[in-house]
């Protein structure tokens, strides 16, 4: 009898039951679920974009600064003026190349609001890259001037091949003193940038000082680095070559340099 009970026993453990929640965690679970109801809901709704404002809760509840005209800055945002800049700067169309985040992204410095709306140094490291790849390649296909080792004191003659006479200019003093920030900079100021850059200089009253040359530089960058993520590398080259280049002093192979 005593065998017979704990068989019995031992075959009601291999039954499957119905698991038991206690109600601690099933009150957890139903906020959990509220919780994420309402955050589908706000998705789905047409809540502005993320660029678009500072959440309150990255906003102090007390200004830390005090209240000074001088370091008041005011900077775009409309989008009708920020979609005719991308026209000009990447021709017909161009409003239509990014999305409206990424438009607003990429000519967003570090420095406005914090960075609590993003901004675009990411985007810049990558344009970056590309610029200086296309440069490059730019200065060694370029066919004007030659390049004449100084001499030497020591009257001593330097090796020369064909297929090593134009690395000379890949330098970094030659490269830069051809395509350096300021050219840049001059390029995003023609094209209309700092109307629509965000960003907060340290002094209003002299930009040069507080470092519009390397914001705006960044700001093109950035550029490059979106249309490279965004429509592919092979568009993001030929905006180079094509667009930047010429006008900074760097024009393509056969086309016209006079």
């Amino acid at each position: 009898m005593p065998a017979k009970l704990s068989s019995a026993i031992f075959k009601s453990h291999l039954v499957p039951t119905k698991p038991q929640i206690c109600s601690r965690c099933l009150f957890r679970i139903r906020i959990h679920s509220r919780t994420l109801s309402r955050t589908a809901a706000v998705n789905d709704s047409d809540t502005p974009g993320r660029w678009s404002y500072t959440p309150e809760r990255l906003r102090a509840p007390v200004p830390m600064t005090f209240h000074n005209k001088d370091k008041q800055w005011s900077v775009n945002e409309s989008s009708k003026v920020l979609d005719d800049f991308y026209t000009k700067l990447l021709g017909e169309g161009g409003d239509t190349v990014l999305t409206d985040e990424v438009k607003w992204l990429a000519v967003t410095h570090k420095t406005f609001e914090q960075g609590k709306r993003g901004y675009n140094d990411r985007l810049g490291f990558l344009g970056k890259r590309i610029f200086n790849l296309q440069a490059s390649l730019a200065l060694l296909n370029r066919t004007d001037g030659t390049f004449t080792y100084p001499p030497d004191e020591h009257e001593r003659t330097p090796f020369q091949h064909p297929g090593i006479d134009l690395l000379p200019r890949l330098t970094i003093a030659s490269r830069n003193f051809v395509v350096n920030q300021n050219r840049v900079a001059d390029f995003a100021f023609r094209q209309g940038m700092l109307k629509v850059m965000r960003w907060k200089p340290r002094f209003i009253r002299d930009l040069r000082e507080s470092g519009v040359d390397a914001v705006l530089a960044g700001g093109v960058y950035a550029i490059i680095g979106a249309i490279a993520l965004q429509r592919g590398g092979e568009l993001a080259n030929r905006f180079v070559r094509e667009r930047i280049l010429p006008d900074i002093g760097l024009p393509q192979q056969g086309s016209d340099a006079a």
